[in-house]
């Protein structure tokens, strides 16, 4: 099986190729390498799946790593001339759409960047996977479309028509978008809804790294609603079985109804940030400095995952956050020794 996973040198799209790669599939992976935050990580990603820098900078070159197969190339989602190219050139079966602009704060200050990447460079996917007898479809959703969702744990079965921020409107009618296609062109589709990912090679602007490299430097972290907050947390070994039990189980069309999902993927647990912060520290050996905010725009006090749905397919959540905060420090205090 083929598989295309862009946004390959983010920290799911990463550690996604790295599994597939050791699992035997042919895979090829595309991301832009945006500089929303730091691109020595995202080289360092790829270095990890063996592809080196000078390779991985130009642009519409498809580089191979010999020892894995892995094949890379540096594509914007948006760039309608070169990604019909690549589809038709490489034949893919199954297109893993990870690549997206992330963040929900920053949607509110670059409202333009969500546009163009998870709408535009959306539909250009939707387009080419229309155009290619892609057999599935899987993309990244966000349990923030759940929005101020007062019912716990969140089901795939809410409604999600109030999202507060752009970031989350835009995963909202990515999933609308994927519903459309799918009963069109009968293109099986599988939305997945992530809950608060954390691990080794995260982002540098997520809380887990933000509150390791303060407390690490003896600054102060911002704890918002004054602690008063807690996360489904899902480790990311957790989010690619996940994703992996997904891909092997396409959803099919039943009657009239399109071949199309959304599936939740979190522990299944939420806990306090406070406790996650207790982990960190405990993994350090050091104690935090903590400065209570108030609730920052487009935030949300509790995010819970039900999945029932995933779970009845094969998934089990293993990684609680005491293991997970352990294998995530020791990896931060070596890259960022």
């Amino acid at each position: 099986m083929k598989i295309l996973v862009t946004g390959a040198a983010g920290f799911i799209g990463f550690h996604l190729c790295n599994s597939l790669l050791k699992k035997g599939y042919d895979v090829v992976g595309l991301d832009n390498i945006n500089d929303y935050y730091d691109v020595r990580l995202k080289f360092a990603r790829l270095k990890e799946l063996g592809i080196n820098r000078d390779d991985a900078e130009i642009f519409s070159k498809l580089t191979k790593n010999e020892s894995n197969g892995f094949k890379f190339i540096r594509l914007n989602l948006e760039d309608r001339k070169e990604l019909p190219k690549l589809f038709e050139a490489q034949k893919f079966d199954v297109v893993c759409n990870l690549a997206a602009q992330a963040g929900v704060r920053y949607s509110i200050e670059n409202p333009e960047a969500y546009i163009d990447s998870n709408v535009v460079g959306y539909l250009n996917i939707l387009e080419c996977c229309r155009n290619n007898n892609i057999k599935h479809l899987l993309y990244a959703s966000s349990s923030s479309v759940y929005g101020k969702n007062k019912k716990t744990p969140f089901a795939v079965t809410d409604n999600v028509d109030f999202p507060i921020s752009l970031y989350a409107a835009t995963k909202k009618s990515n999933e609308l978008m994927a519903y459309t296609y799918s009963h069109l062109y009968k293109i099986p589709s599988t939305g997945l809804r992530f809950f608060t990912v954390y691990g080794p090679w995260g982002r540098p602007d997520m809380a887990p790294i933000l509150f390791a490299d303060a407390i690490s430097n003896n600054r102060p972290i911002k704890v918002f609603n004054n602690g008063n907050m807690s996360r489904d947390f899902t480790y990311i070994d957790d989010i690619i079985n996940g994703i992996e039990i997904l891909l092997s189980n396409p959803p099919k069309e039943i009657e009239d109804k399109p071949a199309y999902r959304i599936a939740n993927i979190g522990n299944g647990r939420p806990q306090s940030l406070l406790d996650f912060i207790k982990a960190i520290e405990n993994s350090l050996g050091l104690t935090a400095q903590r400065e209570y905010l108030p609730m920052q725009p487009g935030d949300v006090p509790q995010t819970w995952a039900d999945v029932t749905q995933l779970e009845e397919i094969g998934y089990k959540s293993k990684i609680d956050i005491k293991e997970g905060v352990h294998y995530f420090i020791k990896w931060f205090k070596n890259y960022y020794a």
